[in-house]
Order: C-alpha cells, then sequence, then structure tokens
C-alpha cells in the first residue's frame, strides 16, 4: 500500500508541474521587439549626425524586422531593413558617452536602398547597419545583444 501511495503522490507533483509549465508565461517576440525598441530609441544619437540629417525613423516590428531610414538635408534618403533573425553579432565603436552600434548580419541580409541621390537610385545589400548611439553602457550592451540573440532562437513565425 505505500508503494502504491507512493506512486500516486509521485504521479500528482508531475501531472501539476507539466500544468503549470503547460501555463506559463514564455518570453515572446513582442517582449524583445519592444525592449529594442524602447533601447534604440533612448540611446539613439541624432547628434552625431545633425549637419546631415534632417529627420530619422528607426523601429523594430512585431514580425522581427529592424528598419532605419535616414533623410538628409540635401533630399537624399537612405533605407537600411533586415529580418531580426539573421542577427549575427554586434559591435561598439566609442565610450559610454557617444558611440556608433554595428549591427551584423549571416551574410548580405541587409536591404540598402536610396533615394535622390546624385548617382541615381540605388538598391544593395550589405553585412551590417550603422546605427548612432549616446549613453551607451556594457550593460545596455549585454541586454541589447542579448535580445537580438533570443530572437535569432525563436521558432519562425509565419504570418499571413
Amino acid at each position: 500500500m505505500k508503494k502504491f501511495t507512493l506512486c500516486l503522490k509521485t504521479s500528482l507533483l508531475s501531472a501539476t508541474a507539466v500544468f503549470l509549465c503547460a501555463f506559463s508565461d514564455p518570453e515572446s517576440i513582442e517582449q524583445y521587439v519592444g525592449f529594442l525598441q524602447k533601447s534604440f530609441t533612448d540611446h539613439y544619437d541624432s547628434s552625431q549626425e545633425v549637419k546631415q540629417i534632417k529627420r530619422y525613423e528607426l523601429n523594430i516590428t512585431n514580425n522581427g524586422f529592424c528598419r532605419y531610414k535616414r533623410y538628409f538635408n540635401n533630399g537624399k534618403t537612405e533605407y537600411f531593413a533586415f529580418k531580426l533573425a539573421k542577427f549575427k553579432d554586434m559591435d561598439y565603436l566609442g565610450n559610454t558617452t557617444a558611440g556608433k552600434l554595428y549591427l551584423r548580419t549571416k551574410g548580405d541580409d541587409v536591404i540598402v536602398q536610396t533615394y535622390k541621390d546624385r548617382g541615381g537610385d540605388v538598391d544593395s545589400m550589405a553585412t551590417e547597419v550603422v546605427i548612432p548611439v549616446k549613453n551607451m553602457e556594457a550593460e545596455d550592451l549585454n541586454s541589447i545583444r542579448e535580445n537580438l540573440t533570443k530572437i535569432c532562437g525563436l521558432p519562425a513565425v509565419i504570418t499571413p
């Protein structure tokens, strides 16, 4: 009888653990994207390009894309975009006050488009996006890298 009770307790404990794990809240791409969007918005340094750039747009989308668009004073527009799942590594050149964040991809995965350029409109591919940042501590860089790496590890979601 003791053996039966022990097996029953073990089974009940295992079933409870499985039940609780089934309803746990796993981190989703929306959480990672929200963190990245906030980090890039808070740390973007427009003063590094104030003489050249009229305005910019830097967005991390819920379907896993990084889009960076710069509007120059002379009318030229540059657009960079890549799927976050293609992220390979990042580098930071600068100090805690100001620097440049290099987001590198696995291959030529960054779409680069220029509009209204003197040399004409150009579509090409690149391996990195360079973002000017400020007030960037080592912890911030580690958190950004960690979130980008976690997004790469998520299963691909097909969106309609």
